[in-house]
């Protein structure tokens, strides 16, 4: 996997307190369909979701929002979305933005953006991908986790060994540079693994 051509966003259904969160996600967005690289995401029209969407749809991108039934009237199923699917629950919805992604990137959001975000930060961890994982670190919203992951690692709940790379960009224009360069990463250490070792990964 050497090749970004989808990438999952993670990020709030609400646009946050500050105005600088909303101008990040379009500003992403933009980035994405000028790039050439889809969407991934939550398939709401309302907040940092619609904006990342809204904005990579106005600049050519493409966009896939994949929704679970119960939230397509409360989060505002986005209508001008290329693809727009509907899941049974919430773990179709997780897996279907995995196997559709090549990179996840968490924009400021609340609990449901932190649990997607751990999730994939866990399987990353366990050995089950080694896709790019990204915090778009926004006016440094994303700091008191850092903090929380260092602590994690003083105390010894994250062991050497068990550790797992978090890119982090302040500047959105860094964001694709770093998952490019991680992508190439993975794949050159995967020609040196075995096959069977790489096949899995």
């Amino acid at each position: 996997m050497s090749m970004i051509r989808n990438v999952c966003v993670y990020c709030g259904s609400g646009p946050g307190t500050n105005p600088k969160f909303v101008d990040g996600a379009k500003a992403f967005g933009k980035t994405l369909a000028e790039n050439k690289i889809g969407l991934v995401y939550g398939g709401g029209s309302v907040g940092l979701m619609g904006a990342v969407a809204k904005s990579a749809i106005e600049h050519g991108g493409k966009v896939i929002g994949i929704i679970p039934e119960f939230l397509t009237a409360r989060e505002n199923a986005l209508k001008d979305a290329q693809e727009m699917i509907v899941t049974a629950d919430m773990h179709e919805r997780k897996r279907l933005m995995f196997e559709r992604s090549d990179a996840f990137v968490a924009l400021p959001g609340g609990v449901g953006t932190l649990e997607e975000l751990v999730e994939q930060l866990t399987w990353a961890q366990l050995g089950r991908h080694t896709k790019p994982i990204l915090l778009a670190n926004i006016d440094g919203f994303w700091e008191p986790l850092f903090t929380l992951l260092d602590h994690m690692r003083t105390t010894a709940f994250i062991r050497p060994g068990l550790s797992v790379e978090i890119l982090k960009a302040d500047r959105i224009e860094d964001i694709l540079p770093k998952l490019r360069a991680a992508a190439a990463k993975t794949a050159d250490q995967a020609k040196q693994l075995a096959p069977e070792v790489a096949r899995r990964l």
